[in-house]
């Protein structure tokens, strides 16, 4: 029994994604608390990803896969301790229901990989209404232009 079917989390196939590795490769290519949240559907905590502060132009992507997932005009800060966005690229991810900790959230993950972002709330700002509440460690920021 894994995390997933502990906290009644919710996981694609390997094949549903088009980058699509096994457990094995996924623990190689990513940190220990990488692959606990994207591939475990975990929760960093609160105040712990430098993410959160991040203010420069640029995207956000995906730490699993590189698909850019976050535009840094669409960043605001929410005061939750996590990077927070009022909207995703378009079809950069795909939502499901998620009843883990007996609560009902709609989770967030990338398109391209499945890998577990965090959630999205109905309590964001105009225009969206949207907070998309996403785990720093699920994310790589890249400056605009390319520069570090």
């Amino acid at each position: 029994m894994g995390l997933l079917d502990l906290f009644g989390g919710k996981k694609g196939e390997a094949g549903d994604y088009a980058v699509s590795l096994s457990e094995e490769q996924w623990r190689e290519k990513l940190t220990p608390e990488q692959f606990r949240v994207l591939r475990g559907h975990g929760t960093e905590r609160p105040g712990t990803s430098p993410l959160d502060h991040e203010k420069r132009q640029g995207a956000f992507v995906c730490a699993g896969c590189g698909q850019a997932l976050f535009d840094s005009n669409t960043k605001f800060n929410s005061g939750t301790g996590w990077p927070s966005f009022f909207r995703p690229l378009d079809g950069a991810v795909g939502e499901s229901e998620d009843s883990s900790f007996l609560m009902r959230r709609t989770e967030v993950h990338c398109s391209r990989c499945g890998g577990h972002l965090g959630h999205v709330f109905p309590d964001g700002p105009q225009p969206t209404g949207l907070r998309y509440c996403m785990n720093g460690v699920s994310m790589r920021f890249e400056p605009a232009g390319g520069g570090a």
